[in-house]
């Protein structure tokens, strides 16, 4: 614990009268500026800071900002006067967690103590139940295997370093005579008139279940994904492994029916070449599922490969679109030109894969494009039909490509230029509102609903537009005009304060200084004396003389 502030008796006053040790303190350390209690934050870790706000050199806000960078969960408690409450908003700003005023009530700080202890609390035993959790996966191998599954199918990236780790946690083979994929689900498991604890012991069960079915298999990789599915990855599979596997499916299947009355559907999948096609062969056979279940229940399906064509389709309506959609929503054209090098790459990497193929498929993406993002009128219109012809005069699966990305990138400009101007637009009119009211308290939030924004939608446009935050642009607008007041020696600098909507001249002196490296008072005297008639000779002049 450090206490700092420049008046002795505050800081007497908190040692002595409150029992640190009863709320699980030692007792505090003790410092009167802002620089010595640098030094000491540098020296040692501290868990709780109080600090006044206003001090001489270095104050509470700068201390604050100090000390949060050196310990970023260190917890802070600001003391403030009633007139030093602009103060505290910038605290806050930079780390602190709560604030008190003067003059101080011992119960108010020692509740505040309180709940800062129980926080530290709950951050030592987040480190400690992190760390023994990483304890208990290195030693669970069950657990690393079905994490390692469920990021495979989840599209997460394996890089040779990524492997390398999962390797390291594990006996990991190196595939080379292919990898499948196993699906089992439970048969309307939704939609089954059970209640939750039915529902948990059943998908428990289930688990169960297909871990005594495999126990005698070896080169399985198993998780369950939700309470109905479970998927497992089988590399290296040799003929007589399949056909064990097969048996035990149909073991499986009916020792589910027996134990808990209900019908579980298999689904097999393709050979794949490596780890990394664990995610489409999934994909594929839960597809290929799907379309089974539409006929009967509780089958063993197997994914043909002529099945490739439909599962093609049904990936470009289902999954690429709404995320190329998605990407161009977001305005990165980079990144959905990535990704759609990334769908093209990935089609032209299965077989089978020909020139019509591409130009159907193309076709079927260019529908797709239109109907979703309703670009359907006046030049956009034309630009469609445009586009129809081209693809038809296409010879290569380059040009085809390369015309699709052309599309999305044109549409990309329009929507981004319209947008963008629409964006400019609004700012600049919320930017005039608050200049013409810059004497006036606005929050985010009323700013926002004055113009039927979310509050935090509009931060983050206001951001991406004016290059600064709301909050920044206030006081830097205030100081604009308290500069062009300052110059007219008629205004009293309190008065400045007060005609730019800064309620304490003690604030507005901090600021003043923070944004322009002087005080208000000596921006005025500068003002004057450089404008000053005999300034370039040496002479000085009164202020009244700059008018």
């Amino acid at each position: 614990m450090m206490i700092v502030d420049d008046e002795p008796s505050n800081i007497q006053g908190l040692v002595r009268y409150i029992k640190w040790q009863d709320h699980g303190y030692a007792s505090p350390v003790t410092h009167e500026s802002g620089e010595e209690a640098l030094e000491a934050l540098q020296e040692m870790e501290f868990d709780v800071l109080i600090s006044d706000v206003s001090m001489p050199g270095m104050n509470g806000i700068e201390l604050v900002a100090r000390a949060k960078a050196l310990y970023p969960h260190i917890q802070v408690l600001m003391i403030s006067g009633y007139n030093e409450f602009e103060f505290v908003q910038d605290a806050i700003h930079v780390g602190a967690q709560a604030y008190v005023l003067k003059p101080l009530k011992f119960e108010e700080v020692t509740s505040r103590l309180d709940t800062f202890r129980a926080t530290l609390e709950k951050m030592r035993q987040i480190v400690e139940q992190t760390s023994e959790l990483e304890k208990k996966v290195s030693g669970s191998l069950k657990v690393v295997k079905e994490r390692f599954v469920n990021d495979l199918i989840g599209e997460m990236v394996q890089t040779d370093d990524m492997l390398l780790s999962w390797e390291s946690l594990m006996e990991l083979p190196q595939v080379d005579r292919g990898l499948r994929v196993i699906l089992f689900g439970l048969d309307h498991f939704l939609s089954l008139s059970k209640d939750a604890k039915e529902r948990m012991v059943l998908g428990s069960g289930f688990r169960k279940t297909v871990d005594v079915g495999l126990s005698d298999l070896e080169s399985l990789y198993v998780a369950q994904t939700s309470p109905d599915e479970i998927v497992v990855l089988h590399a290296n599979p040799t003929p007589e492994e399949s056909t064990v596997l097969e048996k035990q499916m149909v073991f499986i299947q009916r020792m589910m029916e027996e134990q808990y009355g209900s019908t579980v559907t298999v689904g097999l999948s393709r050979t794949g070449n490596g780890w990394e096609d664990a995610s489409l062969c999934y994909k594929e056979v839960k597809f290929k599922m799907a379309q089974a279940r539409l006929m009967s229940d509780g089958q063993i399906v197997h994914y043909d490969p002529t099945d490739s064509h439909e599962f093609k389709e049904y990936r470009l309506r289902e999954e690429f679109m709404p995320n190329i959609v998605k990407l161009m929503e977001s305005g990165d054209r980079a990144q959905v030109g990535e990704y759609m090098n990334r769908v093209f790459g990935l089609l032209q990497s299965q077989e089978p894969f020909s020139f019509s193929y591409a130009q159907a498929f193309g076709m079927s993406f260019l529908s797709e494009l239109i109907r979703i993002l309703k670009w359907q009128n006046g030049a956009e219109g034309e630009i469609n039909i445009l586009m129809w012809r081209r693809m038809l005069d296409c010879s290569s699966t380059s040009q085809i490509i390369e015309l699709l990305v052309e599309y999305v990138d044109r549409y990309m400009l329009v929507e981004k230029k319209e947008q963008g101007h629409q964006l400019h637009n609004l700012i600049r009119q919320i930017a005039t509102f608050i200049e013409e009211r810059v004497h006036e308290s606005w929050t985010v939030k009323q700013l926002a609903e004055q113009f039927n924004l979310n509050a935090s939608y509009l931060s983050v446009l206001f951001k991406k537009e004016m290059g600064k935050t709301i909050s920044e642009f206030v006081q830097e607008t205030r100081i604009q005009l308290a500069k062009q007041m300052l110059q007219d020696p008629s205004i009293k600098v309190y008065e400045v304060a007060d005609r730019v909507g800064i309620q304490t001249s003690a604030y507005f002196t901090y600021l003043f200084k923070k944004m322009v490296n002087c005080t208000p008072q000596e921006f005025r005297d500068h003002h004057y004396s450089a404008q000053s008639p005999g300034s370039g000779s040496g002479g000085g002049a009164k202020p009244g003389a700059g008018r």
